[in-house]
């Protein structure tokens, strides 16, 4: 562990993680091999942080979110409580594809995603963006669009 940055007692931070300086992560983590998380972020309890995940600085990662391969969150954004990110289209047990299977999610930069909402595979949320609690994102957002629904939908204009 490393004085410039706090990692619980009950957390893993695998060998070839890079975490930045001022970050803090709380109990019960796992961050994998190859994950670069930037400064002064915060995961909550039991976050998961996949291999070459790249999570940029100042993001907050609330409670039981995972952050599978193949997600990228840029700086200033903010995970909800229990959000999910998909990286599979057509995810199969017996037949796994792996890593060339893993299609790209992108949260761009100050965008923010509500409790328990799910961000299918393959979408950009964009700049700015707001996605409500419970929300799937089936479609990428565009920056500054707040969205909400089953599917989520543009329901109006976030002025940041």
């Amino acid at each position: 562990m490393s004085e410039s940055y706090y990692v619980h007692p009950t957390s893993v931070v695998d060998e070839g993680a890079v975490i930045g300086e001022g970050t803090k992560i709380w109990h019960f983590c796992h961050i994998e091999s190859g994950a670069v998380i930037g400064k002064n972020c915060t995961l909550g309890q039991n976050v998961y942080v996949g291999k070459n995940v790249r999570i940029g600085n100042d993001v907050k990662i609330q409670n039981n979110v995972s952050v599978y391969e193949g997600v990228t969150l840029e700086d200033g954004v903010f995970c909800g409580p229990s959000c999910v990110f998909t990286n599979d289209l057509t995810p199969d047990a017996r037949n796994p594809k792996g890593a060339s299977g893993r299609i790209k999610t992108l949260v761009r930069e100050g965008a923010a995603i509500g409790a328990n909402a799910t961000v299918v595979c393959g979408n950009t949320v964009g700049k700015n963006a707001l996605i409500g609690a419970g929300a799937v994102v089936t479609k990428s957002i565009p920056d500054g669009i707040i969205a909400a629904g089953v599917p989520a939908r543009h329901i109006g204009r976030r002025e940041k």
